[in-house]
């Protein structure tokens, strides 16, 4: 399908994956793979065909963070197309970064190698992650006097136990897969070079199910984490009833009682 310069996207069924392509650099985050990124995910929201995404990365690494060196001068290497991208939105980067924006569809990380600094940072925005036994994580930047400002002080104490979080967000220290997937970082632990296929495996689970329920759960689950139990509550019915009046919960009903895949049009 093509991509932008430091990033390629592929349709695989109905999953859209989005590859950083910058394996010379570990996966650095350019301005140009930022643009990318970004035009990745409006792509996803934009096309119903696409049911989930799969991020992963290129030449057996996930991601190493910013590229503080490309990004000093501005992108002034990037080129004037990639820095008028950024003047014409300046919340580009976070966006980028899944910082500033949550995508309709489900996103499955495929982690190898190193996922730190910033590459920790994306992978909090995803839903799903899936990570190859030598994947390395950790947030390095109270190591070099910075702060790490995609997201991580506010979601990591939310997805895993304060503890972890806060060794991880004051030491600075790596972290194997299998700790990761020990504190709750990541969901599954795969031989390595099978991160993909496995996350794949899983997207093809999700392209499986309604699009419509998959679409307001994913929702739901965010727009309800910052809300009391009852406000919750409240608005899971809101959110969740709608639901039960469309085609495809009645095409899903029928093709169980009828023994056969169900046939979802969105409707």
């Amino acid at each position: 399908m093509g991509g932008t310069e430091h990033l390629s996207l592929e349709r695989v069924g109905a999953t859209l994956v989005i590859t950083l392509d910058r394996p010379e650099a570990r996966n650095a985050l350019s301005l140009p793979l930022l643009v990318g990124l970004y035009d990745g995910w409006c792509e996803a929201d934009e096309d119903d065909d696409i049911r989930s995404v799969v991020l992963t990365g290129a030449g057996g690494t996930f991601c190493a963070g910013m590229d503080l060196k490309a990004l000093a001068d501005g992108g002034a290497l990037a080129g004037e197309g990639y820095r008028q991208r950024l003047r014409d939105d300046p919340d580009l980067h976070w966006k980028a970064m899944l910082r500033h924006h949550r995508p309709r569809k489900p996103v499955i990380a495929a982690v190898e190698g190193h996922c730190v600094a910033g590459g920790t940072e994306m992978l909090q925005g995803t839903d799903i992650r899936v990570a190859g036994e030598s994947a390395v994580f950790g947030l390095y930047e109270v190591r070099r006097g910075l702060f790490p400002l995609g997201g991580s002080t506010v979601r990591l104490p939310r997805q895993i136990p304060r503890t972890h979080a806060m060794e991880m967000l004051l030491t600075g220290r790596s972290w194997t897969a299998h700790e990761a997937e020990r504190i709750g970082l990541i969901g599954h632990v795969v031989p390595d070079g099978t991160a993909l296929e496995a996350a794949l495996e899983i997207a093809e689970r999700v392209n499986a199910c309604g699009p419509l329920a998959v679409e307001a759960v994913k929702a739901c689950v965010y727009d309800t984490e910052a809300l009391s139990e009852a406000d919750g509550l409240a608005l899971e019915l809101e959110r969740g009833w709608p639901v039960f009046a469309t085609a495809d919960a009645k095409e899903g009903a029928r093709a169980f009682a009828e023994k056969r895949p169900p046939r979802y049009r969105r409707a």
